[in-house]
């Protein structure tokens, strides 16, 4: 009797220790892109992209960024094991100023948040190049 109830403790024990072990994990190439200089009406599109390094399926339920200007768009269904996927984030260009903004992502994964983030700067050709004429004349002088 005692090694039968030794047995299905370490039976119990085994399925239990296994169900946990099924957990989606995100793991993005990077969690910073950099736009650099940029003119205005470039194109904004950027795209961060992951892999589900886990061994249960993603499921991306929300994506929302700090700011009206940056639109990000989260995957449709889930990504399973192994599989790749991305999330693309529109900036406004039509904006002309430094760009500092933060994407949230929340899923199912091991980690159930992550802040991705966008960096740059939005110029405007032709006042530019009015400000090096007068830098220009100014070291001139």
């Amino acid at each position: 009797m005692k090694n039968l109830i030794t047995i299905l403790f370490v039976g119990l024990l085994t399925l239990s220790v296994s169900a946990q072990d099924k957990v989606a994990k995100i793991e993005f190439k990077t969690d910073v892109i950099d736009y650099g200089t940029i003119e205005k009406g470039a194109d904004g599109v950027r795209t961060f992209e992951f892999t589900n390094t886990g061994n249960a399926p993603l499921i991306i339920t929300n994506v929302k960024s700090s700011c009206g200007c940056t639109v990000p768009e989260k995957p449709d269904g889930p990504i399973m094991p192994g599989d790749t996927g991305e999330i693309k984030v529109k900036y406004d260009t039509k904006r002309v100023m430094p760009i500092r903004k933060s994407i949230t992502v929340t899923s199912n994964a091991e980690t159930p948040t992550v802040v991705l983030k966008i960096k740059g700067e939005v110029i405007d050709p032709s006042k530019s190049s009015v400000l090096e004429k007068k830098q220009k004349s100014l070291m001139e002088k």
